[in-house]
């Protein structure tokens, strides 16, 4: 099963903790990412993932994401065909660094796209029939998942 972690999923574990939902949802990430070494799940990365990486200013969150996806399994180059797609996702309402994630994540034949950006799972959710991929929130998902 090939698995696409948008950024905002990488950088929950980063986040403030205190917080009853985001500690929940990193924990879901952590299970997804066991499975992932244990070759139950492929993990996706791509130019766009690195891109937004690159970007963070923190050095230590910026490395430790380097690291989980260093465990990829399969890497998504930007190209014309994913561009093109990007371009009619954004029709939708959804803006320019998701609809690439998105367009990156069919492109990789991505089971599902994992997110924990409420407003984009609802434009996307609202939407489904014009994607190529399930899209959740990474807790409920692997709860789905783990039954």
């Amino acid at each position: 099963m090939r698995i696409y972690l948008d950024v905002c999923c990488l950088n929950r574990p980063f986040d403030d903790q205190r917080q009853d939902r985001i500690r929940l949802e990193t924990e879901a990430i952590f299970t997804i990412l066991k499975f992932a070494e244990l070759g139950q799940f492929a993990l996706l990365d791509s130019d766009i993932i690195l891109y937004e990486v690159e970007k963070i200013s923190n050095f230590k969150r910026k490395n430790s994401i380097r690291k989980i996806l260093s465990k990829a399994k399969f890497y998504i180059d930007l190209n014309e065909e994913i561009l093109k797609r990007a371009h009619e996702i954004q029709y939708l309402g959804i803006r320019s660094y998701d609809a690439l994630h998105l367009a990156s994540a069919e492109y990789g034949e991505a089971s599902v796209f994992l997110t924990t950006d409420d407003k984009l799972l609802k434009r996307i959710k609202n939407n489904m029939n014009k994607f190529n991929l399930k899209a959740e929130n990474p807790l409920n998902w692997i709860v789905e998942i783990l039954k």
